[in-house]
């Protein structure tokens, strides 16, 4: 008779899932004992189990939050930043005021220009497609097959001006709209960024479309 040895799951391992992922003790529990304790698993049950959460919630009106500001690198980078939420309860919360600024840390350092890739001017995505057919054809892609890489690089682009796709500073694993999807699963609120700008001494203001 074949004996299956069951994984401990231990406090430690409850903690560090919960510091990766954000969700609750007991969530985090169950999700290492349904996953044999495999970290990596539980991560991504929890982080499919959030957006499902999350997109019943993103509908909802967010009028509430916060206008934040950060300033970083001896007072050379700033940025101002307009964070909603549903209700002032929850903008008040250290879990949402925490998150605000992570947003803004992004933003200061990794210098977005639009929150999602809809805010975009069609010419500049335009533009940019331009170069990307331009650049292809120069590395000798056929003809034929040069829109379908057009169509994957640009996904790139937006994953560089636009806030929401760039990857999280603190954890590369994530980007900033799995971040906020993990938070309106956590808080049980709707989140929505709703416009930036960052200033930088000696340099043009780069301001998202709202």
């Amino acid at each position: 008779m074949e004996v299956y040895k069951i994984m401990e799951i231990t406090a430690a391992m409850v903690k560090e899932l919960r510091q990766k992922t954000g969700a609750g003790i007991l969530d985090c529990r169950k999700a290492l004992e349904a996953n044999d304790g495999d970290m990596e698993k539980a991560i991504k049950s929890l982080r499919e189990k959030g957006a499902s959460v999350a997109e019943k919630k993103m509908g909802r009106s967010a009028r509430d939050g916060v206008i934040a500001s950060y300033i970083h690198a001896g007072n050379r980078i700033g940025v101002l930043l307009e964070v909603n939420c549903e209700t002032d309860f929850v903008a008040r919360t250290p879990e949402f005021q925490n998150l605000v600024q992570d947003i803004a840390m992004q933003i200061a350092a990794k210098r977005p220009l639009y929150v999602k890739r809809e805010d975009v001017p069609q010419s500049e995505i335009d533009k940019e497609k331009s170069i990307l057919r331009t650049q292809a054809l120069n590395e000798g892609k056929p003809e034929k097959i040069v829109d379908k890489i057009i169509e994957g690089r640009i996904d790139k682009y937006f994953s560089n001006v636009c806030l929401l796709e760039q990857e999280f500073i603190k954890d590369p694993d994530k980007t900033i709209n799995d971040l906020i999807v993990e938070k309106i699963a956590a808080i049980g609120e709707n989140i929505v960024v709703s416009r930036f700008v960052r200033y930088e001494l000696g340099e043009e203001v780069e301001e998202s479309a709202e």
